[in-house]
């Protein structure tokens, strides 16, 4: 994970070279713990997730805190499972490990366990995409979930922008009662901005 990413001033995610938004879901809420400017250190807030070939990054609608959006690798996400509970909402639930810096420590950093809870509206159309497109990542970059040694993946999260999505996006089903709205074009912000490495600033595509 990497905790409050680069954005525009829309709170759409600055995209890495070559990474294709898939989806965009508002209305949802989102859990997440071991956050250092949160209080308390764990986030339960209402916000928008952006999915993409590379990541999946949660915008908050307020901030928590210092806490505004949170950013998960596909590459580092495991052990997530979509739930169905009687008297609950629906929610996907998972780990992620930590984007660390490579002049840091992965000892001082922690694995996050989060939760994504659909509280407006269905989810037939992000649940399907999300799960496929995680496995196609695996697949793709052949990379085996971690299990639950709380082993840091050494894995360049960005090796995810090799998978082919334009198929799956093609061939997703929709759901009329889900609120998801998929990317059939790439969003065009006004600036032309795209990031390299997850620690850099973003730069230039020109």
């Amino acid at each position: 994970m990497a905790e409050n990413p680069q954005l525009f001033g829309n709170g759409m995610p600055v995209p890495f070279y070559g990474e294709m938004f898939v989806l965009t879901r508002d209305g949802v809420e989102f859990h997440v713990d071991k956050i250092p400017s949160a209080p308390g250190g764990h986030v339960k807030t209402k916000g928008t997730i952006y999915l993409s070939n590379i990541r999946m990054v949660f915008v908050a609608s307020k901030p928590v805190g210092n806490f505004f959006a949170f950013d998960m690798p596909l590459l580092y996400v495991h052990g997530e499972k979509f739930n169905q509970p009687i008297f609950h909402c629906n929610n996907i639930s998972g780990f992620v490990e930590p984007v660390v810096p490579e002049n840091q420590n992965r000892a001082l950093y922690s694995t996050h366990t989060f939760k994504i809870l659909f509280k407006e509206g269905g989810c037939g159309t992000f649940v399907p995409l999300f799960l496929n497109l995680i496995a196609s990542v695996r697949r793709y970059n052949q990379f085996e979930a971690q299990s639950a040694a709380n082993v840091a993946p050494r894995v360049d999260p960005l090796q995810a922008v090799q998978t082919p999505v334009d198929d799956m996006m093609r061939h997703a089903y929709v759901d009329p009662n889900d609120p998801t709205k998929i990317f059939l074009q790439q969003p065009a912000p006004e600036s032309q901005l795209r990031r390299r490495n997850y620690h850099g600033p973003a730069d230039n595509a020109y």
